[in-house]
């Protein structure tokens, strides 16, 4: 691992304390319930996925939580750059984390393949 990756590392493992601790700062008692699972910093560090945990929401709430989350962005980017005093912070994009639902999915169809396959 080179010491770019390692500091990108650093910045993304900062950012999965820093943003809780922003939405738990909010007015808004809705945000103070999400879960980030991970966040994904580019290269350059400009740009930063933030994952969220689906927590079986509905398609309309996982919508209205999207849009609560893109008009508090100005916030949270504010509270990470006064907590760690950096320069600039990455641009945050908030997204379900859709992976565990899919890997689950894929279990299930090997189960039924193997249940198959052994009926045969």
């Amino acid at each position: 691992m080179t010491e770019a990756q390692i500091k990108l590392k650093r910045t993304e493992s900062v950012l999965c304390e820093l943003i809780p601790q922003a939405l738990g700062a909010m007015n808004d008692k809705r945000l103070h319930e999400l879960s980030i699972i991970e966040v994904k910093c580019s290269r350059g560090k400009s740009d930063a996925k933030v994952y969220l945990d689906p927590a079986e929401f509905t398609e309309q709430e996982k919508r209205d939580y999207l849009k609560l989350l893109r008009k508090a962005r100005p916030i949270i980017e504010t509270h990470c750059l006064k907590d760690q005093g950096w320069y600039r912070c990455p641009t945050f994009t908030f997204e379900f984390d859709e992976h565990l639902k899919q890997a689950q999915n894929i279990e299930e169809l090997f189960k039924r393949i193997s249940k198959d396959k052994g009926e045969e």
